[in-house]
């Protein structure tokens, strides 16, 4: 098993080595929720987005949405063609062991091995969100559309 973690310096490299514009933001305080991370930098809750992992019939697939929407299942179990009870979310050491980050500091890309990426419709109508940024007090201020782009992630409508 791999423990070794990524960090912020290798999502900094990741995002220069991707031409990602986004910027990471080194804050004074953890940022573990949606509120504390809007808090933090002053934006509303709308731009904070959340990278999640699921476990899709025991295959790790990242979901990108708005901080503090539901995510449905259904729709990730009807496009994998599962049933609902094969999406599972990945636990903490998942986590970390597939993408190299901690939950609520995992960015939406850079991850250890590239994932199965999708993306809820709505984060793409945000023209500057922010994202986990490797570590707990550290966020990414990044136009979505990077994300899309370097993930190659399915829109879809995810929400409950």
């Amino acid at each position: 098993m791999q423990t070794d973690r990524l960090s912020v310096h290798e999502l900094s490299e990741y995002m220069q080595s991707h031409n990602i514009l986004g910027e990471i933001l080194h804050l004074d305080v953890p940022t573990p929720t949606v509120e504390t991370a809007a808090q933090a930098v002053n934006a509303n809750l709308e731009q904070i987005i959340k990278s999640i992992l699921f476990m899709v019939d025991g295959q790790p697939v990242l979901v990108i949405a708005c901080g503090l929407s539901t995510i449905g299942r259904r729709a990730i179990a009807d496009l994998y063609a599962v049933g609902k009870k094969k999406v599972k979310l990945a636990t903490p050491e998942m986590v970390l062991e597939i993408s190299g980050y901690e939950v609520g500091a995992m960015p939406p890309f850079g991850h250890r091995t590239p994932l199965s990426t999708l993306i809820d419709l709505r984060v793409l109508d945000i023209p500057e969100a922010y994202a986990g940024g490797g570590a707990e007090n550290a966020l990414v201020r990044l136009n979505p559309q990077d994300i899309l782009r370097v993930t190659g992630a399915r829109v879809l409508d995810l929400l409950e």
